[in-house]
């Protein structure tokens, strides 16, 4: 937590944080920063494994003004990425079992607009922290309520339910719950 400091301003730019790779939903993020006019800065690394498509459907897109690649950054710049950006914009195309760019992202107030896959719905309070979403069209719909999201409580849910002392408070609740049975 102490690697990220809350940021209360909205930015002006949607942030991706990732691998640029089709599961992490790429060409969705790069789609919703069209249609809603907003620039998208895209943090992220591309693996060998991923070279042809990044390529072959993101470079082409990298010619747009409303779309950038800043490539992987250290914790440092993360930080002031995270914390600068409008909202984290998380289309995921499969089953992620964790999310930790999402949480990075709230830890600096910055609110998640995701699609309804793996474990967001378990990291991010709809309407409260982010918007879940099941299409395209949500995810640009949420963007535009965005505002409404207090980037003190993103920040507040990050501290209650992800930080050292809350994992380690649920960790010692769940050795007790099975010590109480044997």
């Amino acid at each position: 937590m102490e690697d990220f400091a809350l940021d209360t301003k909205h930015g002006d730019y949607l942030a991706f944080l990732g691998r640029i790779t089709p599961d992490k939903g790429v060409d969705i993020a790069i789609e919703v920063a069209r249609r809603v006019g907003m620039k998208l800065k895209m943090a992220a690394k591309v693996d060998k494994v991923d070279r042809q498509y990044f390529e072959q459907v993101v470079r082409p897109q990298l010619r747009d003004p409303l779309v950038e690649h800043i490539r992987e950054i250290d914790q440092i710049t993360k930080r002031d990425f995270l914390g600068g950006a409008y909202a984290l914009v998380f289309p995921i195309g499969w089953p992620e079992p964790f999310g930790l760019a999402m949480i990075e992202a709230m830890a600096c107030g910055t609110p998640v607009v995701a699609m309804d896959r793996g474990s967001v719905p378990e990291i991010i309070v709809h309407g409260k922290t982010g918007f879940i979403c099941n299409s395209v069209d949500g995810i640009v719909r949420a963007l535009g309520n965005v505002q409404s999201i207090d980037r003190k409580d993103c920040r507040r849910h990050v501290e209650r339910h992800f930080s050292v002392r809350a994992m380690v408070d649920a960790y010692e609740a769940a050795y007790r719950k099975v010590l109480a049975r044997h």
